[in-house]
């Protein structure tokens, strides 16, 4: 999956491991800069139409007509031979709901307060399912030090945005 993510013409040997960790930081990181400002666009959008919902539909129409690009240049993979569990087909659920939420609610409590508060719910979701080991992550428990440092970020978002 990670190699799908890089162009074939740029793994080439000389690619060695921390170059390659340092450019999928970099995607992810430029994806997580994406976020908020998708947020601030969709609120506008969904502020403009006086509907939230109909932003979001504009928003995943415009998704799949990027992403379908997208596979059709990559080329659309073989279908697998074991039918993937039923659980695998609810990421979609969940973008619709983080893109509707986040553009009905940011104009009424500010993008920030919006934006901070779905990241102290991924901390606690990821704490959650690195420690059990759901979904078929990784199991990874939560140690006296990574709580520290959970509860530390916590305590910076709150002081860093005050809700309420």
């Amino acid at each position: 999956m990670i190699a799908r993510l890089i162009p074939s013409r740029i793994q080439t040997q000389w690619l060695n491991p921390m170059i390659k960790m340092l450019l999928l930081s970099a995607i992810v990181f430029a994806a997580g800069i994406g976020i908020p400002v998708m947020a601030a666009i969709n609120a506008g959008l969904g502020t403009r139409l006086a509907s939230p919902t109909f932003a979001t539909a504009i928003l995943m129409f415009v998704g799949l007509v990027f992403a379908t690009s997208y596979l059709l240049v990559q080329g659309v993979p073989s279908f697998p031979t074991r039918m993937p569990p039923l659980y695998s087909f609810s990421g979609g659920f969940f973008v619709v709901f983080y893109v509707l939420a986040v553009t009905a609610i940011a104009p009424k409590i500010g993008l920030g307060n919006a934006i901070f508060l779905v990241l102290l719910g991924q901390i606690v979701s990821t704490s959650v399912i690195d420690h059990f080991g759901l979904l078929g992550a990784v199991k990874t428990p939560i140690s006296a030090q990574k709580a520290l440092g959970i509860a530390f970020m916590t305590l910076g978002i709150i002081l860093a945005r005050r809700v309420v």
